[in-house]
């Protein structure tokens, strides 16, 4: 073999690396990175003997050629080549050989360790594992079953596995997006390219997977910290109820492979927080928030302006929802110049409190991965000072302009070399919304309030107020306040005074120096009466 004209290629006989590596050797490069992978007497608790690989050669060596092509690229290498075995191998022996030569030792290093791993997972490649009872079993091994499903399949007798066990794979088919004048060959590569970060894996993160791996984005990160919960399975409908009690990162990240084992999938079954967030930001290209609460929404944020990279932010609330696009640069909006200090969590109820109809995320999670497609791809879509808000009962649409507030406290620190980059954001000093108590509402007026009821329209067809007080629901509060008067003097309703305190917080924080909230919503006005 010729490593400098044939970047991938399978060998019946021993591997000899020595020879291999000389065939990369590059007196213009400083760095050399190899990787063997050898066969080892067991795996998963069973003894083995030796191995058996088979590989569709056509496909493999095609597929193979792309990825170490992908590499040099990639990383700015100088040559590669990868190395398979195929035929019967024992214990001992070199499986697969990759060598990378650099002018640096660490993009060697690094595209060794893409190469293998593109490998893993994209090459149609299976081995059949001998075991020391006498039994056997073919495993695909390059392409990730299901967590638990593809456990060692053993013959007992039973039935004779050969080549033929194995079904011919079918290669990933874009031809109908590729098909689009705007797409073309070039688009498909750019997706091919290109890494996104999907930040939850639930209503909104299930279609973004699915249509983003369909799509054939080269390399997908998965970032969920919590398990399946059989109530989650009416809106994340990918997953399976006998699968309740399992990491959904670990299950979405096995669904990825399994509708496109040319995408990179790694998940990470954790919790994003300050300690992690950048890190793990950094390492892609484009951020979908996909979660369903502020507090991880506003940490976004604020990464999103440290690193410079785009976050794209979607949110559910019921039957409306909201997608809005932050750049990551100096000059465009965040969502802390409309929002100053992040909504608290449950002032604006999450699916569990607030209850949603299954499509309802599955619409915005499509309208995420469509502009996240049109992001990557260089299409016109959202743009980065404006918010798209999607009311799906009367199927309505608003399209919101934001503008880069002058003192924004994330943009100022991102700007700031002397922050300290994982700590939290200060508060912010903000004057605290009083609290009065009144007899009845129309005490509240005579005192000069104008009454602002932020309940959901069935809560107060529900529990009328005075006609006279304007309806403003959360989620549309938080996006209107900017067609009230700066100058007046608002007393805030909801049943408790819970989301009232904390709407007029934050109304206050954006200027607004007379908004109050009722003590106690209309419950402890009852109470008084």
């Amino acid at each position: 073999m010729n490593a400098r004209t044939i970047p991938f290629s399978f060998s019946d006989g021993p591997l000899e690396p020595a020879a291999l590596q000389r065939e990369l050797r590059d007196d213009t490069c400083g760095g050399f990175a190899a990787f063997e992978g050898w066969v080892r007497n067991h795996n998963e608790g069973h003894a083995v003997t030796r191995l058996e690989y088979e590989a569709f050669v056509p496909l493999a060596e095609k597929e193979g050629a792309r990825i170490v092509a992908e590499a040099v690229r990639r990383f700015g290498v100088t040559r590669a080549a990868c190395v398979h075995r195929i035929g019967s191998l024992g214990i001992g022996d070199i499986a697969v050989w990759v060598g990378v030569s650099a002018a640096h030792r660490d993009e060697a290093f690094r595209a060794c360790r893409f190469i293998i791993d593109e490998v893993k997972h994209r090459v149609p490649i299976w081995k059949k594992e001998h075991y020391v009872t006498g039994d056997s079993g073919w495993v695909n091994c390059e392409r990730c079953a299901l967590p638990g499903e593809h456990e060692h399949e053993h013959d007992h007798g039973h039935a004779h596995h050969d080549a033929h066990a194995a079904p011919p794979p079918v290669a990933p088919d874009y031809s109908r997006q590729v098909a689009l004048r705007e797409v073309g060959p070039q688009g498909q590569a750019r997706l091919r390219a290109a890494s996104v970060l999907v930040v939850g894996a639930g209503g909104l993160g299930v279609p973004v997977l699915q249509y983003l791996a369909g799509a054939g984005v080269g390399r997908l990160g998965i970032v969920d910290g919590d398990k399946l919960e059989a109530s989650n399975l009416h809106r994340q409908t990918w997953y399976a109820l006998a699968e309740c009690g399992r990491d959904k990162a670990v299950l979405a990240a096995a669904r990825v492979r399994a509708l496109n084992p040319e995408v990179r999938v790694e998940s990470h079954a954790l919790r994003l927080d300050a300690g992690n967030a950048a890190q793990l930001v950094r390492d892609y290209d484009l951020v979908l928030d996909c979660t369903d609460n502020f507090g991880s929404k506003f940490l976004l944020n604020d990464v999103a302006l440290r690193t410079g990279k785009p976050v794209l932010f979607a949110s559910v609330y019921q039957y409306e929802g909201q997608l809005q696009l932050v750049a990551g640069d100096d000059t465009s909006p965040c969502l802390r110049c409309v929002w100053p200090e992040a909504t608290r969590d449950g002032i604006v109820g999450n699916c569990a409190e607030a209850g949603v109809l299954g499509p309802v995320p599955g619409v915005f999670g499509s309208l995420q991965a469509l502009e996240a497609l049109k992001l990557l791809l260089g299409l016109p879509g959202l743009a980065k000072n404006e918010m798209l808000i999607f009311d799906l009962i009367t199927l309505s649409t608003q399209r919101l302009r934001a503008r880069r507030a002058d003192n924004c406290v994330a943009h100022q620190r991102a700007a700031s070399p002397a922050a300290t980059q994982d700590a939290e954001l200060p508060p912010g000093q903000v004057e605290q919304p009083l609290e009065p108590q009144f007899g009845s509402l129309a005490d509240a007026v005579a005192a000069g309030y104008t009454l602002i009821d932020v309940r959901d329209m069935n809560e107060r067809q529900a529990e009328p107020v005075p006609a006279t007080s304007l309806h403003l629901p959360m989620t549309k509060l938080l996006t209107e306040a900017v067609n009230l008067d700066m100058h007046g003097r608002y007393l805030l309703i909801c049943a408790t005074g819970k989301r009232s305190a904390a709407a007029a917080g934050l109304l206050r924080s954006q200027g607004f120096s007379a908004c109050d909230s009722l003590r106690g919503g209309l419950k402890g006005l009852k109470a008084t009466a």
